[in-house]
């Protein structure tokens, strides 16, 4: 059974963006599509209180919800939409409402501050501690079904310089296979979805010397060298998911350089970059990691933030 999809929504324009871009990718799958609205009632007092302006505030609330799933019916026939409204902080309220769904969509303004759910620590909060992927979408994002963003429709040059297709999924893999088996996963499962290329990219750079040990001097020696290394272990990585997805074009993409920049240098065209989370606990809350950072703040298209999974 294909589990719902989760978007959260507070009348932002994009908010209303990621709606869409949820409605868009629920289609593709046949999922329910979830509408979540968390809101923190307003305090009010004497005559205000008297007259019950709590039931008023959500009346509101209600019907600013109607409002923005309003012509998802008529804009995509036969997607079955639900609401769930509540009550109390966003980043638990939202959690609560993506329970048991495949993915949690929001909106970001990225490339600087999040806006609506995810201002400050509200957005870290909800991306660190989800249990789920996470998808960021910006307002200027349009994903008209064909499986796209059609604000990036051009091909760049890829690593070596043949031709990039516009379109793909972009997702990163780094570490042993199960470090990114998730990630993986929900980029495969996508990209079969909406009929998508898959660029799996893999980036590098060469420590200090003094930070090989003997037994990794030894891979390298075996390998030929940095560069046939890494792609070994990209192609290791890609193999049981190559096996599982076969109808799934995959691109394999190994290149020299901090894999925030690596990654940002192939978005531009893609439909959707995806990157798993390393998300750390400190003394002033949830830290994600500098990666998926930094691709969520300056990424040209949607953004999915896949946490890792139970044994990791």
């Amino acid at each position: 059974m294909t589990r719902p999809i989760a978007a959260g929504v507070d009348g932002s324009p994009e908010s209303l963006a990621a709606l869409e871009w949820a409605a868009v990718e629920a289609g593709r799958r046949g999922a329910e599509l979830r509408v979540a609205h968390v809101w923190e009632p307003r305090r009010v007092s004497g005559a205000e209180e008297r007259s019950g302006s709590s039931d008023e505030q959500e009346r509101w609330v209600r019907q600013g919800v109607e409002d923005s799933v309003r012509g998802l019916a008529e804009r995509h026939p036969g997607l079955t939409v639900s609401t769930h409204i509540g009550r109390g902080e966003a980043p638990e309220g939202l959690l609560e409402a993506s329970e048991g769904a495949g993915m949690l969509v929001l909106g970001s303004r990225g490339r600087g501050l999040f806006l609506g759910f995810l201002l400050g620590s509200v957005g870290r909060q909800v991306i660190a501690e989800a249990g789920l992927p996470v998808v960021l979408v910006r307002a200027d994002v349009k994903d008209d079904g064909d499986g796209r963003d059609d604000r990036n429709v051009r091909g760049d040059k890829d690593a070596e310089g043949g031709a990039r297709p516009a379109g793909e999924i972009v997702v990163g893999q780094h570490g042993e296979p199960e470090d990114s088996a998730e990630t993986l996963r929900f980029a495969f499962e996508t990209a079969a979805a909406c009929g998508a290329p898959l660029r799996a990219v893999r980036a590098w750079a060469l420590p200090p010397v003094f930070a090989y040990s003997p037994g990794s001097l030894r891979l390298l020696d075996e390998a030929g060298g940095p560069v046939p290394f890494e792609r070994k272990a990209l192609s290791t990585a890609l193999a049981p998911w190559r096996e599982r997805f076969p109808d799934v074009p995959v691109t394999e993409h190994v290149e020299m350089g901090s894999a925030g920049e690596v990654l940002l240098s192939v978005s531009a065209g893609a439909r959707l970059t995806v990157v798993g989370r390393r998300a750390h606990r400190s003394a002033v809350g949830s830290r994600l990691g500098s990666v998926a950072d930094a691709v969520i703040h300056h990424a040209p298209c949607p953004v999915a933030v896949v946490p890792p999974g139970p044994d990791a």
